[in-house]
């Protein structure tokens, strides 16, 4: 049977294109003390951030690739106009779903948010998207949350001057004189830009965790349909 003329030969070009792009870093931001790709470090800079997926066992859905096609084009564009554009993915991975199959099964979550990430960037991939892989972030890689725990220390043990309008350490805070022990210490952890708060929560018993309110369904977990209880606990907040 001849060959329809102008039929587009989709996964033979795709494929062509997509190595030629990973292969020549076509897609990668260029640092501004780096020579590669040499002129590009001088061009003014744009950052372009999708909300990263959660890795599931059931992989992308419609809505992945429909947000991601927007803003897409918006970093192709972005890169055609002259700009230095980084265009990052990476897998928001700590979930409640991992932990239950863990505990269902006894594999360990590593192995399965491996997996499973494994398995969505094959498909992302597929899609053609400019994203620079050089940079992918996985919240569950300790040299990732190594540095969201330093941001978190950093701003317990700072305090906020209004006067030269930026964040200064704890010890530089000046305290009321004539206060207790008791009060001095209340009145640091009250200007501290982290802090420990006592609020309440959704405590899940069967779960053994606290739930987000929207894994809340009429005073149920969504998951298993099991009903909370009333609790107080403290947690760590940013103000």
């Amino acid at each position: 049977m001849e060959e329809r003329k102008g039929l587009y030969k989709f996964n033979e070009i795709e494929k062509k294109w997509q190595e030629q792009w990973e292969a020549n870093k076509t897609f990668a931001a260029v640092d501004s003390c780096c020579d590669l790709l040499g002129a590009w470090a001088d061009k003014p800079k744009y950052y372009v951030l999708d909300m990263f997926p959660y890795p599931s066992a059931q992989g992308l859905h419609v809505g992945h690739p429909e947000g991601y096609t927007a803003s897409d084009i918006v970093a192709r564009y972005k890169r055609m106009k002259g700009f230095n554009v980084l265009h990052p993915i990476g897998w928001d991975a700590f979930g409640l779903p991992a932990e239950q199959y863990a505990i269902k099964t006894g594999t360990h979550p590593a192995a399965t948010t491996q997996n499973n990430v494994d398995g969505m960037r094959k498909q992302i991939k597929s899609l053609g998207f400019s994203y620079d892989w050089y940079r992918e972030v996985n919240t569950t890689d300790p040299n990732y949350y190594k540095w969201t725990q330093w941001i978190f220390l950093n701003l317990f043990n700072s305090w906020f001057d209004e006067k030269q309008q930026k964040a200064r350490p704890i010890k530089e805070l000046p305290i009321p004189a004539g206060l207790s022990e008791a009060d001095k210490q209340k009145f640091v952890d009250d200007h501290r830009l982290a802090y420990e708060s006592e609020m309440p929560v959704n405590w899940c018993p069967a779960l053994g965790t606290v739930l987000a309110n929207e894994e809340v369904v009429g005073g149920v977990s969504e998951r298993g349909d099991i009903r909370l209880s009333e609790s107080r606990c403290d947690n760590g907040y940013c103000g």
